[in-house]
């Protein structure tokens, strides 16, 4: 979820500046990894940030204090997802290690694909790192456990929030602040209502006519699942609506069986969402993930919900941002109500994403993989990974002298995922995510280009997707 592809040229920190804490464990590695030298793992990612730092510099550094040579392969969302699926549908054994994101675990668990780190560990003391501890992760790894027995499936290696990101130096400007105010009666400030955020929209996209630049970004590819999720996972939460409106306990998904999908608060808040496409650029109704963090980092938006994956380049690297020291970050913008149930535990008021590694069943180096899992499992290698793909999995990164001088840099975008990431949430646990994604995102499709009114996408919406329940034996 990224525009990180477009600059593989740009370099990571130095492999001369690995921490010393790594190094003098070489012996210990090279002792475990005696049985694999020559061995060869192969793993698949999506691009992002995190998985080129990955590729860039943390398998060759394996492979340097191993001899186990990685290949990772970092391609599209949908072609990581194709691929690694089809390889354990099979049960090939192309890949060693996979991708899983927060959302797809529950899926993967229910298919019985993935190893059990721990017990596979427990059962080989001979390759258990000293240095691989789950208790330094942050409470992301929960949803890496089997909820059955608590042992851990896969091993985070990026994970970060969905936030509220602005142009500081327009917010700020004292111009633009007294043109705001005469024209709406309002001081300029980062939106803490939908009410807020449309009308700074408005403006923005009226001041900036002549400019290229418009009031906000919005995700909303009309035929990618990026739209699905920007919607289901990041603003229907902000209007009260969570877990896609269904039902945990029934599985319904109509509000007349007892789900939200289609209630009130959801199509007011698909109505709010489609509205914004006014004061987005062109580009929005083919908007991805990638392309919301290049028109933000390209100027062309004064504010936007931006993956959190993004905020370091799009705040830092002036190599590939036209924004750089004029990000601001804040919490999104809310629907009276939801804050307080997101602080009680009741709601959320957006996406908490992120991913870990997994090993297939079908793997045919299953020890060498749990090997590399655990390398990457270690406190000693967050730091410079986090300042790459701004992704935090330990709760140690956060003291991190090199990340609290970033974090200021980003005008406090780890600050605000330290002490806020509570309010956010990951995908509810459901098996089915995908067949229910397939049936009702092409209503939201419908809703984006004008084909059908954002009340009756909803309705048809959650109909397909109580039939599809019905269908795989969930709703009786």
């Amino acid at each position: 979820m990224n525009n990180f592809a477009k600059a593989v040229g740009v370099g990571f920190v130095s492999l001369g500046l690995w921490s010393s804490t790594a190094l003098a464990q070489d012996s210990w590695w090279k002792t475990a990894a005696q049985p694999y030298q020559g061995a060869t793992i192969r793993g698949i990612s999506e691009s992002t940030p995190a998985s080129k730092y990955v590729e860039q510099v943390l398998g060759p550094k394996f492979t340097e204090e191993t001899g186990i040579k990685v290949e990772f392969e970092a391609t599209s969302w949908d072609q990581m997802y194709d691929k690694a699926i089809k390889d354990m549908e099979a049960n090939t054994g192309i890949y060693d290690f996979v991708y899983i994101e927060q959302d797809i675990v529950y899926t993967y668990l229910a298919r019985n694909f993935l190893v059990d780190i721990t017990k596979s560990l427990a059962d080989n003391a001979k390759i258990a790192s000293p240095d691989f501890k789950p208790e330094n992760f942050t409470t992301f790894l929960n949803y890496f456990k089997d909820p059955k027995s608590g042992n851990v499936m896969g091993v985070p290696m990026e994970a970060f929030i969905k936030p509220y990101l602005y142009r500081k130096d327009l917010f700020e400007d004292p111009a633009i602040q007294k043109a705001y105010k005469d024209a709406t009666g309002a001081d300029l400030k980062p939106a803490t209502t939908h009410e807020e955020y449309t009308q700074i929209a408005k403006f923005f996209t009226e001041y900036g006519a002549d400019k290229e630049l418009w009031g906000t970004t919005v995700q909303a590819s009309s035929s990618h699942p990026a739209a699905f999720y920007e919607f289901f996972e990041s603003v229907a939460p902000t209007f009260g609506v969570y877990n896609w409106g269904i039902d945990g306990t029934t599985f319904a998904a109509t509000e007349a069986n007892g789900g939200q999908m289609n209630s009130a608060a959801a199509k007011k808040a698909l109505n709010y969402w489609v509205d914004l496409l006014k004061y987005a650029p062109p580009e929005s109704t083919s908007s991805t993930w990638d392309e919301v963090a290049g028109t933000f980092a390209a100027g062309r938006a004064a504010q936007g919900l931006v993956y959190g994956e993004n905020a370091a380049w799009i705040a830092t690297d002036e190599s590939k941002s036209t924004v750089v020291g004029k990000v601001g970050v804040a919490l999104p913008p809310v629907e009276a109500g939801v804050m307080e149930a997101a602080g009680s535990g009741k709601g959320y008021i957006g996406y908490y994403d992120g991913g870990a590694f997994g090993i297939p069943h079908s793997s045919k180096n299953k020890d060498a993989s749990l090997l590399f899992l655990q390398y990457i499992g270690q406190a000693s290698v967050q730091t410079d990974w986090a300042l790459a793909g701004s992704r935090i999995v330990m709760n140690s990164t956060y003291d991190d002298p090199k990340i609290v001088e970033q974090d200021q840099k980003m005008n406090g975008y780890y600050t605000l995922m330290r002490d806020d990431g509570k309010l956010f949430a990951g995908a509810p646990p459901y098996p089915f995510h995908s067949q229910v994604l397939q049936v009702v995102a092409p209503f939201i499709y419908k809703a984006i280009v004008g084909e059908i009114k954002p009340d009756d996408a909803l309705d048809q919406a959650a109909t397909a997707a109580e039939a599809e329940l019905v269908k795989l034996g969930y709703r009786k």
